[in-house]
């Protein structure tokens, strides 16, 4: 089976018990036909960069899957019918990410390996 990250933007009129039930909708989809869902973070009601469908925020929805193509693809054909997601993108990982997202971390935890603009200006 290969790893999958998917993230669907659904609209902002929903209420979040319904992101949360199209989130089970399509885990369950997969769960089906033979993957697993092994992470699933809610990123919340965020402003969109420019309107999508007459939408200027949506819900964000991040899945890790587990599961073999096919599965994949099923579910990315359901999505493409249901008229409650704007958007939705599917990649191929070689690895599942453990932990929270990026998009979850808390905001004033700096790289290690990152330098401020000033610490770059002395170097040279």
């Amino acid at each position: 089976m290969s790893f999958y990250e998917h993230v669907f933007i659904a609209r902002q009129d929903l209420a979040p018990a319904q992101v949360e039930e199209l989130t089970n909708k399509y885990a369950h989809v997969i769960e089906t036909l033979g993957g697993k869902v092994t992470k699933r973070e809610d990123w919340g009601l965020r402003n969109l960069a420019y309107r999508i469908k007459k939408n200027r925020k949506g819900y964000y929805v991040l899945m890790n899957i587990d599961a073999p193509a096919e599965a994949v693809k099923e579910m990315e054909r359901l999505i493409r019918i249901d008229e409650d997601i704007i958007r939705h993108l599917t990649i191929k990982v070689e690895q599942l990410e453990e932990g929270p997202s990026v998009m979850l971390a808390p905001k004033n935890k700096k790289s290690e390996d990152t330098f401020s603009d000033a610490e770059e200006r002395e170097e040279f």
